[in-house]
This record gives structure tokens, C-alpha cells and sequence, in this order.
């Protein structure tokens, strides 16, 4: 594979926009490549006689080489073919490099590729300057988070007695002062990247370890004054090397814990009517055993989302660096400069080459993370820190392939059982289609559903759309493509086999006395599914049950928890489902009233299955509803008014047409007709306007958005029409439209089908919409909240004093 693609398959998406645009370099040594070849072609037009004096020069000066003497420094110096040097604009030091063969034939284009290379190279150390201060401010939080939890374990686990200051008292970022040391030596006088942070972090204090810059307490005087001498030799060296010197900071005790109290870091539906009634919270710590594992649950995902920014982080200057390696190689072996040495040693020398400081914050966040976290396992540790990429299985693939084909087989089979019995023409076909379709077709929604869910992976993933990270996924626990297909066609295969089996009982003579049993294959099916779904153990990717379970609990709870991406998302998946819930409610009052022993049912006749019937229409677009309230009154966000109004309206609409299915009178029909016609065209802008970003008048691409990531302008063109058309499916139900060769049944199943493929084709562009505006705002991880919230009052008088 080229360099350029492994590239831009290594990017962390996110943060696309700010690494060297390598192409565009790439580009611009093509115009130099042309223009050499045109000064050759017009080269080749000199007399031939021509040709005997360059081969007589070439023999002189092969002779003159015999004599070649090797030049002195500053003929060296003078014989580059750049200079490059600092500059400090806007309070930021930036690189210029001053191209010295300008005045030669092509040299313009050379200058216009050295001006564009400065600004690739300055644009990525800015870019890496802001993220080496956002990970030191970070380290600095976490700093005074290990010392509240080391003094909150000795208070749980020893309430009583005193706390002796050499009990250790974990300190992060050991190099971190340092690191910012190097960060300033490479920046100039009076620029720094973060003065205050090189005076608040510190290192890690392994135990038996000591601080270079300031005094232990020790028994022996002797002990006492090695560390004394050693720490003037070193405020000499630090003086020497004009180094700040970092002020002593004491070490921390369980008297911090006087002045931190503990966050709410888990939300839950009891907190939030607590925050609603303004219920006063705790005062003061409790030292339980309850609130230790909280504690040190919520900073193990500190820690773990920190040390992936540094890996991400330094990844990131390692393929800049080897990046503009490349490119000057290239260079080189075109214009035979050999620049590339003179260029590179500059890139060295910058914060950008410089980054043996993130190596060793890494391995001391390791450490801490190991002793503190792992129980000092570092096996289990590094496990947990550095996942192992999930590998594609050979297996996987086989067993989804097999489970194609055998519900294609299967399919196959239905079609011609029933064409060849000519199922369809008994007299018991119309109850059939009436009680056993619709069993059947949950199972046909679920699939379907499941089965854009996968494309959608693929194509998310085809794109380099980050939805792990969209979703929240922890990392190596979100389902591929494959494996959801796999899912989907097992699934299939299962209710295909149902109801071949149901068919095949029914019409059989021999095992026509078996009705009630043949009529319980549907329910028997749905309890297995629901059984798998709901099993503890680490079996059928159990992680992503768990996901999509609290996903439904949110949802069905809201407005209770705080609403995150996946669980709106979630919700808007079972606006689509509607006439799956409603057959979820046809299996309860089918079975539960028995109905089911002699395949006779009365059940849209009650009262109280037409009443659910609502209800269950209603719930999806409710919970939506009221997500977006609760985003309303948190974020004071209008636009989440608006929202919640088109969800309003479509519950209205949904009451509407449902109540026309039921009577038919013409009131009906015209007030559903009015309010599905206002909520589509609502909904129908919302989708392409808010949802895709798209329709943009003055955008790059004209009518869509700046940015694409899918290449063909066209696809984005038929999404759009296409979910004009999709969403005005519902006519179907008002207009109520007949064909001789569908039944009522499998109309309704069509309509619905089509509102989940119509959902399918928005997750897609949803989500794509979503990444971009991370990408624009470089959200590359998630805010974890951290447990500890300090007094600011106390850290401004510090900060005062020092």
C-alpha cells in the first residue's frame, strides 16, 4: 500500500482536517516534475554537434573530481539550498523556510511548494500545541483527583486513625513539568504554551521514590542532608539552563477531603426529581464502601479515556513527522536538492519531533493505573488500557453466509409450498392471513430493520464515519457488519423454519390434531428471542444486549435520564416500529385470552386492545417528546422546542389516522388528512434540513453542504427524494387503496417496511451529519465526568499565593 493511503487510513477522523495535507504536497511536486519534463522536451530540439561538447565537458570534469577537495562549513552553509528559521507572529512562533535557488529556471514553482509546506507544518504544531495544554490541564485535574481518592480509601478503609504523611499519595504527570519544559526551550522567550500548568503538576510518587525538586522528612540526618545536596546541585543545573524552578508543594492528606465534595457523576431518575423539587443534596462525604467503588469507577474512565488521548496524541506526531520524512524525500529525489536533511532536522528540533515526553507520561499513567486500579496486575492492566483490535473471524463469515443461504433456501421453499398447495385458495387463507401474518410478520420487521442496521455499519465504516465513537461504544465491543448480518439472517432462518413448520402442520391430515400446539410455534419463537436478549451470562455479545437494553430503559423512562445521542436515537428507530409494537400487542391479546385454541379472535372488537392501540402508537413519538423537553429546559435550546413540537404533532396525527382506520367517519378522514399533511412536511424539512444538513443554498456544494464523504453528489440527490416519497407513505392508510392480488394484511406490512427502510437510509446521513460536526469542532472523545469537585475558592487563594 502507498504511504498517501496508509496515511489517511491512520487519521483519527476527527482531527482529519489538521494533519499535513499530504496529497496537495504531492500535487505540487507533480508541477515541478512537469515542468523539468517540458524544459527536457524543448532541450531535445539543440544541433547534434552539441551533444560531442557535453560528452568532452562531461570527461574534463570527471578529471577535475580526482582533485575534489571536501568543503569547509560555511561553503556548506552556503551551498544549501534552504534556510529555515522561527518567526513570532500573533504570539505564536511559527517556521519559514527561504527557498536559496529561487533565481534558477522552475524555481518559482519550488517556492510556491516551500510557502505551502511552511503552512502545512505550522498548522499541525498549532494544532498540537492546543492538545498538549489540553492534556496538561487534564493532568493537572487528575492530579488532585488521585490525592482525594488515596485520602478516601484511608478514611473508608481506616476511619479511625490518623493519617501519616508518608502513606503514599499518587501524584500524576512525573514528566509532564518536564515535558513543558521542552515545550518552552523549543518556544520562544515570552511565549509559552501553559506558564501556570509547569508549577501545579508534578510527578507521579511511586512508593521508595523521591521529587527532584523539593525535601522528604527522614529520621536519619544523614538521609537528610544527601537529598539536601543533591537538590542544590540540581537548582544550580536548573539555573544554569534558566529552568523555573518548581515550587515545593506539600503533600496531600485526608484534610483535602475538607474542602472536595463528591459529583453526581451517575444520573438516575431519583436524582433528577430531586434536582426538579430542589431536594438539598449530600454536605458532606460519606466514607462507605458504596461510594469508594463509584469513586474509583468513575476515575477508571478518566483514566482510561486520558491515556487513549495520549496514544491518539502522539500517533498523531508520528505520522506528521514520517509524513513530512516522505514528502522531502521526494523532493529530494526529484530536484536532487538534498534539502530533506536541513528540513527534517528543524521538524526534529520543534515541539512536534520532540515527543519523548508523552512516552513517559504514558508509562506513568501506566503505573498509576496498574497499582491503583488492576491491583498491581499488569497484565489485566494493559488489557484494559490498550484492547486488542477485534479481529475479523473466518468463522463469522461462514456461519453468516451459511445463515444467507439457508433463509434464501427457505424463502424459496414458502413460495412454492404455497404456490403449488395453492394455500391462498382454501377457504381458511383469509383467517390465516388475518391471525398467523401478523404473528409472523414481527419477526419480518425486526429482520428488516436489523438488516439496514448492518448496511449501515458497512457503509459508516466504508466512509470512515467514527460511530463507535457517536454511539459511545466502548472500544472493541461494538458488532461489525457481519456479525449483525449474521444475527439478522439466523433470525430469519428461525421464523422461516416457523412457519413452514405451521403451514405444513396445519395441512397435513396426520398432524391436523396438533392445532394448539401449531398455533404456539410463533409465541415459542418470540420467548426464545426475548430469553436470549435477557440473559445474563457473556454469551450472544452480551455487551451490546446490555447497550441496547439500558438504550430501551432510558427511552421508556424519559424524561428521567440525562438524554444522550444513542438514547434519542434509539427512540426515533421505534417511531419506525410502530406496527411491530402493535403485533407485540396482538401476540398478548391472542395468547393471553386463549384465543389461540380454536384460531378464532375477537380482539380489535374490545374496547381495551383499541384503547392499547393508541397507546402503543403513541409511545415512540411520546418519549421523543419528552427527551427533547428535558434537552429544552437543560440546554435552553429552541430548536429542541421546535423538535419536540413536530413530535407533538405527529402524535396527533398517528391518534387521527389510527381512529379513521377504526370508524371511518369523515371527520376523521379530514382531520388526519390535515394534520399527517402539516407533520410530513414538517418532518419531511426537519429530516434534510436539521437532521442531513443538506439544502444548504451557498454551500461548496451547491444545495447540499460543505462537506461530503460520500464521493457521488447524485446518492445524496435520491436520499433526498426518496424520503420525500417514503414519508408520505401513510396515504396508503387514509385513502385506504385496494389490490385484488395483496391482502389488507400484506399492505400494511409493505407500508411499514418501507417506513424501515426509509429509517435505514436516515441513520445513514444522520449519523454522517453528526461526525462532521465533530470532525468541525475536533471531538475526538468523550467527556468523562470526574468524581471529586474541589473548592474554586481555595484553588484561587493558592493560586493567589503562589
Amino acid at each position: 500500500m502507498k504511504f498517501g493511503k496508509e496515511f489517511a487510513a491512520q487519521m483519527v477522523p476527527e482531527w482529519q482536517q489538521a494533519y499535513m495535507n499530504y496529497g496537495y504536497l504531492k500535487s505540487l511536486l507533480k508541477d515541478i516534475i512537469l515542468h523539468k519534463q517540458q524544459n527536457k522536451t524543448h532541450s531535445s530540439a539543440s544541433p547534434s554537434g552539441l551533444k560531442r561538447k557535453l560528452s568532452l565537458h562531461r570527461t574534463f570534469s570527471g578529471l577535475t573530481q580526482r582533485h575534489y577537495q571536501p568543503l569547509s562549513p560555511e561553503q556548506d552553509i552556503e551551498s544549501q539550498p534552504i534556510l529555515v528559521h522561527s518567526v513570532l507572529r500573533d504570539g505564536n512562533e511559527n517556521y519559514e523556510t527561504t527557498f536559496l535557488m529561487a533565481s534558477e529556471e522552475g524555481g518559482e514553482y519550488e517556492l510556491v511548494y516551500f510557502r505551502r509546506l511552511d503552512d502545512e507544518f505550522n498548522k499541525v504544531v498549532s494544532f498540537y500545541r492546543s492538545k498538549v495544554e489540553e492534556v496538561m490541564k487534564e493532568a493537572a485535574e487528575l492530579n488532585k483527583q488521585m490525592d482525594a481518592l488515596v485520602a478516601f480509601r484511608v478514611k473508608v478503609e481506616n476511619p479511625t486513625q490518623s493519617f501519616d504523611c508518608s502513606v503514599e499519595m499518587t501524584r500524576l504527570a512525573s514528566d509532564v513539568s518536564a515535558s513543558t519544559t521542552v515545550l518552552h526551550a523549543n518556544t520562544p522567550r515570552g511565549v509559552h504554551l501553559n506558564r501556570r500548568i509547569s508549577t501545579v503538576i508534578e510527578d507521579i510518587k511511586e512508593e521508595g521514590s523521591s521529587h527532584d525538586g523539593h525535601l522528604e522528612k527522614f529520621d536519619n540526618d544523614d538521609k537528610g542532608r544527601v537529598i539536601e545536596t543533591t537538590n542544590k546541585k540540581v537548582e544550580v543545573q536548573n539555573k544554569k539552563k534558566n529552568i523555573r524552578p518548581i515550587k515545593p508543594i506539600k503533600p496531600a492528606s485526608v484534610e483535602i477531603l475538607n474542602r472536595v465534595q463528591l459529583n453526581n457523576t451517575y444520573e438516575t431518575p431519583r436524582s433528577t426529581i430531586r434536582g426538579i423539587i430542589k431536594y438539598p443534596g449530600q454536605a458532606e462525604l460519606n466514607f462507605t464502601k458504596e461510594n469508594l467503588s463509584k469513586v474509583e469507577e468513575a476515575l477508571r474512565r478518566a483514566f482510561i479515556e486520558f491515556y487513549n488521548k495520549l496514544r491518539l496524541l502522539k500517533n498523531y506526531t508520528f505520522l506528521n513527522v514520517l509524513a513530512f520524512s516522505k514528502i522531502m524525500k521526494k523532493y529530494d529525489k526529484i530536484t536532487s536538492r538534498g534539502a530533506a536533511k536541513a528540513y527534517m532536522k528543524m521538524v526534529d528540533s520543534s515541539c512536534l519531533g520532540s515527543s519523548d515526553e508523552f512516552t513517559r507520561l504514558m508509562e506513568r499513567v501506566e503505573n498509576v493505573f496498574i497499582k491503583h486500579f488492576s491491583n498491581s496486575n499488569r497484565n489485566k492492566g494493559m488489557r484494559i488500557l490498550r484492547p486488542k483490535p477485534k479481529r475479523e473471524r473466518h468463522r463469522i463469515t461462514f456461519s453468516m453466509g451459511f445463515s444467507a443461504g439457508c433463509s434464501a433456501a427457505l424463502t424459496v421453499a414458502l413460495i412454492l409450498m404455497i404456490h403449488t398447495r395453492k394455500i391462498m385458495d382454501h377457504s381458511g387463507s383469509s383467517k390465516y392471513m388475518e391471525i398467523m401474518f401478523p404473528l409472523y410478520s414481527l419477526f419480518g420487521f425486526v429482520v428488516l430493520h436489523m438488516l439496514m442496521y448492518a448496511a449501515n455499519i458497512y457503509f459508516w465504516r466504508r466512509y470512515r464515519v467514527n460511530h463507535s465513537f457517536i454511539f459511545g461504544f466502548k472500544q472493541g465491543t461494538d458488532l461489525g457488519y457481519n456479525q449483525v448480518f449474521l444475527l439478522s439472517f439466523f433470525l430469519a432462518a428461525l421464523a422461516l423454519t416457523s412457519v413452514l413448520v405451521n403451514l405444513d402442520m396445519q395441512i397435513d391430515p396426520v398432524t391436523n390434531d396438533f392445532k394448539p400446539f401449531t398455533e404456539l410455534l410463533p409465541l415459542i419463537l418470540v420467548l426464545i428471542v426475548i430469553a436470549i436478549l435477557l440473559c445474563p451470562l457473556n454469551i450472544v455479545y452480551r455487551s451490546s444486549r446490555v447497550f441496547f437494553l439500558t438504550c430501551v430503559f432510558h427511552c421508556i423512562c424519559a424524561p428521567l435520564y440525562k438524554v444522550t445521542l444513542p438514547d434519542f436515537f434509539m427512540a426515533d428507530q421505534f417511531t419506525s416500529q410502530v406496527q411491530a409494537l402493535r403485533s407485540f400487542e396482538f401476540y398478548i391479546c391472542y395468547y393471553a385470552w386463549g384465543d389461540f385454541k380454536h384460531r378464532e379472535t375477537d380482539c380489535k372488537s374490545r374496547r381495551v386492545f383499541i384503547a392499547f392501540s393508541f397507546i402503543v402508537a403513541v409511545i415512540p413519538y411520546w418519549s421523543r417528546f419528552l427527551q427533547c423537553l428535558r434537552r429544552l429546559f437543560e440546554e435552553k435550546d429552541m430548536m429542541q422546542g421546535y423538535n419536540g413540537l413536530k413530535y407533538f404533532l405527529t402524535i396527533a396525527a398517528v391518534c387521527l389516522r389510527t381512529a379513521d382506520t377504526l370508524d371511518g367517519g369523515t371527520r376523521w378522514k379530514v382531520m388526519a388528512w390535515i394534520f399527517s399533511i402539516s407533520t410530513a412536511i414538517f418532518s419531511t424539512y426537519w429530516d434534510i434540513v436539521i437532521d442531513w444538513g443538506l439544502l444548504q443554498r451557498h454551500a461548496r456544494n451547491r444545495w447540499l453542504r460543505d462537506k461530503l464523504l460520500v464521493p457521488q453528489k447524485s446518492v445524496y440527490f435520491a436520499a433526498m427524494v426518496l424520503n420525500v416519497l417514503l414519508r408520505f407513505a401513510w396515504l396508503q392508510t387514509i385513502l385506504n387503496l385496494k389490490f385484488s392480488f395483496l391482502h389488507r394484511q400484506a399492505m400494511i406490512s409493505i407500508v411499514a417496511s418501507l417506513e424501515i427502510i426509509r429509517r435505514g437510509m436516515w441513520n445513514f446521513f444522520r449519523v454522517e451529519n453528526e461526525h462532521l460536526n465533530n470532525v468541525g469542532k475536533y471531538r475526538a472523545f468523550k467527556s468523562v465526568p470526574l468524581p471529586f469537585n474541589y473548592d474554586d475558592d481555595d484553588d484561587e487563594d493558592e493560586d493567589k499565593d503562589e
